[in-house]
């Protein structure tokens, strides 16, 4: 649904809005490698739809598929790179808590435009090889920290060129189960309960997503075959040009072999275990690791503190938003 704030101020004009834009992108990236250990590389736009690289999200967005000339078979559009990049950490020769990232652009099809949804992705793809005994909480929250520290100090490099953009982001993280969450909002819907704690806590990295909750129900969809549901998570922070939680990265431990049966198992999709990807894994030909995506735009649109992804975006937008739009002053490019 469409949010239109009351007295939206646009801080930014839009030949200043693409110079921030660049400098948000430039900055964060260079924190982010610095902070943990990150070396970038290229990625591809699509790969084989039988290979089992593509991430399937929640199970029911449909990629963009196509046939290619001369080569037999189908390929996709990528909907992320979590899977391969497990798979690129082996092939270009990665070591221990080495890892790396890579610009990654999609087309979601599905997806419901508002404010935050574009069926245009661009995100940071990270991932990072990790040993046996780093697979537990405290490196994860170690880990959020170190993305946090990197998104503080792009805040404050934009604020030193753009004064009229204020620092509000709190780099001191509330971290809570999304059982726990249930529990202190058991009436509430999972989205109203991400709003309800990012009122009371600006920053929160909410965990342990995928599973059945108490109450038979899952918090949000997760593929059963990247993140380990018991050591994965998302980092939301309060926007308060939108009222409201912005999930700005989803994130995790990646499966083992254990997890990643018992995952296929729980969803029912046992049949997977027997693509290439998941079978070098089951065999213990894939490095351990942690990794995740950062939304590009995302990051852009709320440390410009803008009240639509299409400020900083360019995409596909029906002539009806577009309109609305601009009569409160955002400019949807």
């Amino acid at each position: 649904m469409l949010v239109l704030p009351e007295n939206y101020e646009n801080k930014l004009g839009i030949y200043d809005t693409q110079s921030a834009i660049k400098m948000v992108k430039d900055t964060f990236e260079r924190e982010l490698a610095k902070n943990l250990t990150l070396h970038r590389v290229s990625a591809p736009l699509f790969v084989d739809s039988l290979s089992g690289l593509n991430d399937n999200l929640n199970g029911i967005e449909r990629p963009v598929a196509f046939d290619i000339k001369n080569l037999d078979g189908s390929y996709e559009i990528v909907h992320s790179l979590a899977k391969w990049k497990r798979l690129a950490l082996k092939q270009y020769d990665f070591y221990d808590h080495k890892g790396l990232y890579t610009d990654m652009n999609a087309i979601r099809r599905d997806e419901d435009l508002d404010n935050l949804h574009s069926i245009y992705v661009d995100q940071w793809d990270w991932e990072k090889i990790i040993l046996r005994e780093d697979r537990n909480v405290e490196y994860l929250k170690d880990t959020v920290r170190s993305i946090l520290k990197a998104l503080k100090a792009t805040e404050y490099v934009l604020a030193g060129k753009y004064p009229q953009l204020k620092p509000f982001i709190s780099e001191d993280v509330y971290f809570i189960t999304s059982e726990e969450l249930l529990q202190m909002y058991p009436d509430k819907t999972p989205k109203e309960r991400e709003y309800l704690i990012c009122k009371e806590h600006p920053t929160v990295f909410l965990m342990q997503i995928g599973d059945r909750l108490s109450n038979g129900e899952r918090h949000d969809g997760r593929a059963p075959d990247y993140d380990d549901w018991q050591l994965n998570g998302d980092i939301l922070i309060y926007d308060p040009v939108l009222d409201c939680a912005l999930e700005i990265s989803s994130m995790g431990i990646r499966v083992d072999e254990k997890s990643l049966l018992e995952q296929l198992h729980k969803t029912h999709n046992e049949e997977r275990q027997y693509l290439p990807f998941h079978q070098a894994l089951l065999h213990h030909q894939l490095p351990l690791t942690i990794g995740g995506g950062i939304g590009q735009s995302r990051l852009c649109m709320l440390l410009l503190q803008k009240a639509h992804i299409g400020e900083v975006q360019v995409s596909v937008w029906p002539k009806e938003m577009r309109d609305v739009c601009a009569e409160h002053g955002m400019l949807l490019l």
